[in-house]
């Protein structure tokens, strides 16, 4: 029998920085659902990311601009009560924040209040990081999100990687130090050169999540269908660390066939009724007058 692995010191907004100081690499992935983050929990994840990626993994849509602040509650309830240990951390959909401080203080205050979640997430700098910082004065641990920031894709030109030249990673790093300032607990680094990931992360004090930039950030983060191997195309950057697709759909064959032969359900798979019971039944069933059946 092997034994079960002690998992590692629970994370939490406060303690960040710290477990990172001590060498420790952080490990996030996205979670949407109550046994995708009871799985994940198990398993010794730091950091759940429910992600408006489900607009495109969970509820097929074009785009992560097209999930509400309603869903996005919805899925962040979810993944609280599945996570015993792992910190949450809720996205912020498009156009829940960027109208004004207000309404980003409002939103990110239902994705804790409501939703359960011990942080949020907010994309891109400039304006975006007053945003953070009203979020953070408001006493809501807060998380950046750099580089290629999916909900400004139309604008970047489609998912493309960003910060390729020395003028736009040099504005990356000027924003990353500006959401460390605004109080910005981490930052997530997405889709840019490992060269200007490490060097960003060299400079902040808070710790940065890669996906698609490097090992020389503080932890990494996958899309949790991605990884298993549950989407047809993934970006560059995704490693499968596992095939679920080929087990489901044999796991899913076999139960349709086993359905269409009569083998199931068995004996072993019903309820029985004391014989008593079921002779009383049956002779009541008989005299039961016989309805015509409606069309």
């Amino acid at each position: 029998m092997t034994d079960t692995p002690t998992p590692p010191e629970r994370v939490h907004p406060a303690n960040l920085r710290d477990v990172v100081a001590s060498g420790r690499r952080l490990v996030m992935v996205t979670a949407y659902d109550h046994p995708s983050a009871r799985l994940a929990d198990e398993a010794g994840i730091d950091l759940l990311l429910v992600g408006d990626s489900a607009a495109m993994v969970v509820l097929g849509r074009e785009s992560t601009n097209d999930v509400t602040m309603e869903e996005m509650l919805l899925f962040t309830r979810a993944v609280s009560r599945g996570a015993r240990r792992a910190m949450v951390v809720g996205d912020l959909p498009f156009m829940s924040y960027q109208p004004s401080d207000e309404l980003a203080v409002v939103n990110a205050g239902r994705l804790v209040g409501e939703g359960g979640a011990h942080a949020v997430k907010l994309e891109g700098g400039g304006r975006a990081v007053d945003r953070a910082r009203a979020i953070a004065e408001a006493g809501i641990a807060v998380v950046g999100h750099l580089g290629l920031t999916p909900q400004s894709a139309p604008a970047l030109g489609g998912f493309r990687a960003q910060a390729r030249t020395a003028a736009a990673a040099a504005r990356l790093l000027e924003d990353a130090l500006a959401l460390e300032a605004a109080g910005a607990v981490a930052i997530v680094l997405e889709a840019i050169p490992a060269e200007v990931a490490e060097r960003v992360t060299s400079r902040l004090a808070v710790p940065t999540i890669g996906i698609g930039a490097g090992p020389g950030t503080s932890g990494q983060v996958l899309v949790w269908h991605d990884m298993l191997g549950l989407t047809e195309r993934v970006p560059r950057f995704v490693h499968r660390f596992g095939d679920l697709t080929a087990p489901t759909v044999d796991a899913l064959r076999s139960y349709a066939a086993a359905v269409r032969d009569g083998s199931f359900p068995t004996a072993e798979h019903t309820y029985a009724m004391p014989d008593d019971e079921a002779g009383q039944f049956a002779a009541e069933a008989a005299s039961a007058p016989q309805l015509r059946s409606v069309r």
